[in-house]
């Protein structure tokens, strides 16, 4: 049996194509608590915001079977979420999905790593979800993930940046016609950022300094993706777009 820890929309899709391939799938819910679910579960995934990514860990503290972490944290998080698991007789994977929700092929990969890397690949095998070794080192599947979101995300937040101080300076106007003419997919994709951020912008606050925390570990400045976690933190849900 395998226990699901706390999907949202990107976690139910996982738990979907799980229980389409004949996995018995335990949803933490109202009345089914994460203790109750690392009783009963052979194998526990992590799917949730970033920032609650140490306290559903410490919430299954004393599982015994195969935790993995699917969530976009940082991989010095990783270790530290490792280290949770491990030291009460746990097995962890460490994971990183990028793409959409799974609800069709060829859209989402879970990338993993980690000694058990495997076996959860071939958990996933023939699902809408395609499962990949991301390398050899434990925290591999989050460095993906990092990396990854450093680029998709953060390029996202800047685009945010640069079109509020265009219209703040009185000049958007006359920078989506200069774009138009020399750089055709920004307006495009200033328009997805801003309904990105609207959507799911508070989420991508931890995820940006899970990035910041993953490149000052590497000896890398960290200042790019703080400055992202403040455009989506104050970035008004309310705002027009046009």
């Amino acid at each position: 049996m395998i226990g699901l820890l706390h999907p949202g929309e990107m976690g139910a899709a996982v738990g979907r194509c799980l229980a389409n391939r004949g996995h018995t799938v335990l949803w933490a819910s109202e009345g089914r608590g994460a203790a109750t679910v690392a009783r009963d579960a052979d194998m526990i995934l992590s799917v949730c915001p970033p920032h609650a990514a140490t306290d559903v860990a410490w919430a299954v503290h004393g599982f015994r079977g195969l935790y993995v972490d699917a969530n976009a944290i940082s991989p010095g998080t990783a270790r530290e979420v490792a280290r949770m698991i491990t030291d009460s007789g746990g097995r962890y994977v460490d994971g990183g999905i990028i793409g959409p929700p799974p609800v069709k092929p060829g859209t989402t990969r879970l990338y993993l790593s980690g000694t058990d890397a495997g076996l959860v690949r071939a958990v996933f095998a023939g699902t809408d979800l395609d499962a990949r070794i991301a390398g050899t080192t434990l925290t591999a599947a989050s460095a993906v993930k990092m990396a990854y979101g450093a680029w998709t995300k953060g390029t996202g937040a800047l685009i945010l940046a640069i079109r509020e101080f265009a219209r703040e300076a009185g000049v958007e106007d006359t920078l989506l016609a200069e774009w138009a003419l020399s750089q055709p997919s920004l307006e495009q994709r200033s328009h997805g950022s801003a309904q990105a951020a609207t959507a799911k912008g508070w989420r991508w606050v931890a995820e940006m300094e899970e990035i910041a925390a993953s490149m000052s570990a590497a000896g890398l400045p960290d200042g790019f993706h703080l400055a992202a976690a403040e455009i989506f933190r104050s970035y008004p849900r309310s705002q027009p777009e046009r």
